[in-house]
């Protein structure tokens, strides 16, 4: 038996009570507001793409995709806030090495940009000034995309932390593939190649990545394949990896499969948020996920001080 396995299954906490607090957060608050917000920022540097190439449909649709993803993101992390006031209080500060400060900032800057595009496209005002907003989205919505995979990583809980040089990569891809595939499902065929690229490129990142996580070695990781978080992810792999080869092969040729292929690309996406999501839920309850790894980095730190004194 390994050392590691020992430890696991001999160690109690005291009065077996959890030493990390559960997360309080609701599933579908945070899971679909990373998500949305996700899926909001990706779009926005699609439809930036689509304004500069001659795709009017695609541009259109993919801007009124990401202003209702991050309006519905919005709404989600103002419901778990519990009043609105409380995102106003974030924006007090600007603490650079925060996550959550940051993070709030990028926000308040991407909404405004990416209504403002929207709304020029959709009423023809100000074309120049809704084209430079729609640049300025895209831009911000790099950083909408990612910054919550850091966020998450900063915190305690286990198997976010340990996931966090994986993490942000793994939601870069995800946020890719959902907003390749709900453009592709939306645009018609004949302007959505770059939707299905982006698509396919992202489910791509998005699985490697998710494959690089889930077989880090770490302890904590074991919550990935295990109960309500494992079947999400084993679910999400499937409508991935289904919906970016159904979009890579017969994509461009159906309006059908690029619509239901999109849509699969998509869900594949939201389930991964949400199992990540569980994962780490799951990994405050077991005192294990704390103790071992560090039993494991005080018994180094006394094998080197002693190879050392000898």
């Amino acid at each position: 038996m390994s050392p590691r396995r020992a430890a696991t299954e001999e160690f109690t906490s005291y009065y077996g009570r959890p030493i990390l607090k559960k997360p309080t957060w609701s599933a579908v608050d945070i899971a679909g507001y990373i998500f949305a917000g996700g899926l909001a920022g990706a779009t926005s540097m699609l439809a930036a793409g689509a304004q500069y190439s001659a795709r009017p449909s695609l541009e259109r649709r993919s801007k009124l995709t990401a202003l209702t993803a991050i309006s519905a993101s919005a709404v989600a992390l103002v419901h778990d806030l519990g009043r609105p006031e409380r995102f106003l209080n974030m924006l007090r500060v600007a603490k650079p090495t925060s996550p959550m400060s940051m993070g709030s900032w990028i926000l308040s800057l991407y909404g405004p940009l990416a209504g403002a595009s929207a709304a020029s496209n959709v009423l023809g005002i100000l074309p120049r000034a809704g084209r430079a907003c729609g640049v300025g989205a895209a831009v911000a919505g790099a950083a909408v995309a990612t910054y919550t995979g850091v966020l998450l990583a900063d915190t305690a809980v286990p198997t976010w932390h340990d996931a966090h040089e994986a993490l942000p990569f793994v939601f870069a891809g995800s946020a890719a593939a959902s907003a390749g595939g709900v453009a592709a499902a939306l645009a018609p065929v004949a302007e959505a190649a770059p939707a299905r690229r982006m698509a396919v490129g992202g489910a791509v990142l998005e699985t490697v990545m998710s494959l690089k996580m889930e077989r880090s070695g770490k302890l904590s990781a074991e919550t990935l394949h295990q109960g309500r978080a494992g079947t999400l992810l084993r679910l999400s792999k499937a409508f991935t990896v289904g919906g970016a080869v159904g979009l890579a092969l017969g994509g461009r040729h159906s309006r059908l499969v690029s619509t239901m292929c999109g849509l699969a690309v998509a869900a594949g996406s939201a389930l991964l948020r949400f199992g990540v999501f569980e994962a780490g839920v799951a990994s405050t309850l077991d005192p294990k996920y704390v103790v071992v790894p560090q039993r494991e980095r005080a018994d180094e730190a006394a094998r080197q001080r002693e190879a050392a004194g000898a």
